[in-house]
């Protein structure tokens, strides 16, 4: 049993933020074996990357070419197709779990992140395409997002709500939850088969309050002691997220669609890579580790915490000291909420711009695919709709 498998003896699953055209010819078998796998996060930024680092979506996008489409639906087709690969080698998971894990998530366009209709007929758009039952649309948790949010997991679409930072927008994220389970009951519908989870993001937070911190202490570090309290708000934080769910699955309300078989709107811990080199590379993982929770870990910390990561339920521990760090935070003047707000907002613009640098990869790709064809001896043809030659993926799927 591997460090990342082990931390399902401690109720924590692991998840892959990561997903590519090389990722599905085996190893993603391979990974639930050795590592029990229970789910994959794919985003623009990462298809950016797998597309603009290999040739094996080539094909398709001269397939796409030959049909006259955008960049954007090329890039679309690209993103359903490798979702809807992904979500078949969970299958297994998903299948012996009774639907709890074994997803894969697919992202909304972050352009439509403060538009709550298109984001719905997006959202259904992209449901009907992959048209698999362990598929987790993303939707961000903004003030817009929230209502298209009920509205999906009304309609029985599974939704992972991405982009939270503080406790508010994490209750109002599983009080949306709740409305959309009780009115399906009201108009006769099975709450077991729909789920949703919340990704709250962390690394982000500490790269922010730490900022903060040094804009404050200046170069007098005896005037504010730094390092007392650098990189230890996301944490505590997390923290208290999980004491805010552990209290609201105590409730009535939850207690009694919990009885018509609703299953808890799990915390994901996001945006765990450490992006500050002195700090530990598994510190977003090690302390968060507890029931009902799944880490979302991209590929360089996967290997720091297969290698040196220690396993045990941390979640519950010293939550007085996550207080403390919160207090002392807003003692020393940092308006915490206003530092998550501005997290939102800088979340959706970095999507935005990943986004963009994806399409604007894509259509390099395309223009040089086209200068090749161009440059083909006659005789040459496109290859016909329809037909694939990714070199690998059809043996291994």
């Amino acid at each position: 049993m591997s460090q990342l498998s082990a931390l399902k003896t401690c109720g924590q699953q692991f998840w892959l933020d990561n997903l590519s055209r090389t990722l599905l010819q085996g190893k993603i078998t391979q990974m639930v074996e050795q590592d029990s796998l229970a789910g994959i996060t794919s985003n623009p930024s990462i298809f950016q990357k797998s597309i603009s680092s290999t040739d094996l979506y080539d094909d398709r996008i001269i397939e796409g070419m030959a049909d006259g489409k955008s960049v954007e639906a090329i890039y679309q087709d690209i993103a359903v197709e490798d979702v809807s690969m992904a979500c078949d080698q969970l299958k297994p998971v998903y299948q012996s779990t009774q639907g709890r894990d074994g997803f894969v998530s697919l992202e909304v366009s972050p352009y439509l992140a403060y538009d709550t209709a298109a984001t719905i007929t997006q959202a259904k758009e992209l449901w009907q395409r992959v048209n698999r039952p362990n598929l987790y649309i993303k939707v961000p948790g903004t003030k817009e997002g929230i209502p298209a949010i009920e509205e999906l997991i009304y309609q029985g679409i599974n939704i992972n709500v991405t982009l939270l930072f503080s406790l508010e927008s994490y209750w109002e994220t599983f009080q949306a939850y709740m409305r959309a389970l009780e009115r399906r009951i009201a108009a006769g519908r099975d709450v077991a088969t729909v789920s949703s989870v919340a990704s709250f993001f962390l690394s982000r937070i500490d790269v922010a309050v730490d900022e903060c911190l040094q804009e404050m202490a200046g170069h007098n570090a005896q005037a504010w002691p730094v390092e007392k309290w650098r990189g230890k708000a996301a944490v505590a934080n997390a923290k208290l997220a999980y004491a805010s769910f552990q209290a609201l699955l105590l409730s009535d309300r939850w207690r009694r669609l919990a009885q018509a078989g609703a299953k808890p709107q799990r915390i994901v811990w996001a945006s765990t890579g450490t992006k500050n080199p002195d700090y530990s590379d598994v510190m977003y993982i090690e302390p968060l580790i507890g029931e009902e929770t799944i880490s979302t870990i991209p590929d360089d910390t996967a290997n720091a915490f297969r290698d040196h990561g220690k396993v045990e339920s941390t979640i519950e521990q010293d939550v007085t000291g996550a207080h403390q760090v919160m207090d002392s935070l807003h003692r020393a003047g940092i308006a915490f909420n206003q530092v998550t707000d501005r997290l939102l907002v800088e979340g959706v613009d970095k999507f935005i711009h990943a986004y963009d640098q994806l399409l604007e990869d894509l259509t390099h790709k395309r223009a040089t695919l086209e200068q090749t064809i161009t440059e083909e001896p006659m005789g040459s043809a496109l290859p016909a709709p329809g037909a694939h030659h990714e070199a690998g993926v059809a043996d291994s799927l």
